[in-house]
């Protein structure tokens, strides 16, 4: 054979496999592209409580943001007792992703993952992703709501202010209470971080917490909000999921006023004439970044835009992830807006340590268990379920 038909078929050759290569490299993108995702999705109320509502909202912002891209397959109202059946059909069912939103949910999820390694995991304010054993396919995330918690105080503390210089109240008299789920971190967390905001604003500022023992129950949360406003509250807060509190301190009769500060859920179209203002986390930036993850096949924790703690994700307010919904500027100061902007960038520069002043705190459940808050403490540091429980001294009180 000669030089110069060597060439030609050393040619061929070489255009034969770049071809090919190319014929491979479009088949999987287009693969890529074709690529569809079944979501499930486990909610532990429906759409009547802020809580579920909350999530819902961000379920129905992936959907339109990836059309017929994803197939989604939800299971509303399972208590957290209840989620091994849901959660087995969606199995069944051939989910590729499964999102139980519920802190509750996290230990029979996480065994789940553990038998379905195909199939990836998430539960939302779950705290045991990192534990061992680690998962790749077992995921938390959770928004830094301990931020919102805390501009929610000051806009409450603004209030009572006023309400100190109208002479309506005295200073002595600026009482918060707060309907809580339960003694746990992340809602001790969060009414601390709220209380804290208010005292940053009045300094004599105390707190009443009366615990429901139950994340959802219409009643007893506005039972519960009734009991704090007969205590002599003046602002009411919650962590839990329904708008009973709101309601509560609309239709209250006390001649002296009581407001309410919401969750999860703007509160102004139930209690138009109590509501300060709301806080809560917007889940679709995590949904739709992990889902899009999935659809390109890349693991979840990489196409996070947050910070990132092994198979745990979080972001705040400089992420769009916490927010601060439906200011009342009818009763408000005139000054809040510019109160607001202040205290949210120095949170979003760090240049407010939150959980910090001339403070000690108790653990709930071992008195021996101390904190002083003269050596500030840093929430969220390790991982996006809050960390902080414990009971400040002397300023916050829980109710039997």
């Amino acid at each position: 054979m000669n030089v110069k038909m060597k060439k030609k078929y050393i040619l061929c050759a070489i255009t034969s496999v770049a071809m090919c290569l190319l014929s491979f490299g479009i088949h999987i993108l287009t693969r890529s592209e074709d690529r569809s995702l079944k979501v499930g999705f486990i909610f532990v109320g429906d759409e009547i409580t802020p809580y579920t509502e909350n999530f819902i909202k961000a379920q129905n912002h992936v959907v339109s943001v990836f059309g017929d891209k994803i197939e989604c397959v939800t299971k509303y109202n399972v208590t957290e007792d209840q989620i091994e059946l849901p959660l087995e059909e969606l199995v069944n069912e051939k989910c590729d992703y499964i999102i139980a939103a519920s802190y509750g949910y996290g230990p029979v999820v996480k065994d789940m993952a553990s038998l379905h390694p195909e199939i990836e995991f998430c539960v939302p304010t779950g705290d045991n992703a990192n534990d061992e054993p680690v998962l790749s396919n077992y995921h938390n995330c959770y928004g830094t709501i301990y931020q919102g918690r805390y501009i929610c105080g000051v806009i409450a503390g603004e209030k009572l202010k006023k309400m100190i210089e109208s002479k309506v109240i005295s200073a002595e008299e600026a009482k918060v209470g707060y309907v809580a789920a339960f003694p746990f971190a992340e809602v001790i967390s969060g009414y601390t971080a709220f209380y804290l905001g208010v005292q940053s604003v009045v300094p004599e500022a105390t707190m009443l917490v009366k615990y429901t023992d139950t994340w959802s129950n219409y009643s007893l949360e506005k039972q519960v909000a009734v009991e704090l406003i007969d205590e002599g509250c003046v602002v009411i807060s919650q962590h839990s999921d329904t708008k009973g509190p709101a309601v509560a301190c609309e239709n209250s009769k006390r001649a002296l006023p009581v407001y309410h500060v919401g969750y999860s859920q703007s509160m102004t179209d139930i209690a138009p004439t109590r509501s300060l203002v709301s806080c809560s986390v917007d889940y679709s930036y995590y949904f739709e970044q992990s889902i899009n993850a999935l659809l390109h096949g890349k693991k979840i924790e990489d196409c996070i835009d947050g910070k990132v703690y092994g198979q745990d994700a979080m972001a705040g307010i400089e992420k769009g992830w916490v927010r601060i919904l439906d200011i009342n500027y009818a009763i408000l100061p005139e000054n809040i807006d510019s109160t607001v902007k202040s205290v949210s960038s120095k949170i979003e520069k760090n240049d407010i340590a939150i959980f910090s002043g001339n403070f000690t705190g108790t653990a709930p459940f071992d008195s021996s268990n101390k904190i002083d808050l003269r050596t500030p403490f840093f929430e969220n540091e390790k991982s996006s379920s809050p960390a902080f429980c414990y009971v400040l001294d002397d300023v916050i009180k829980i109710l039997p």
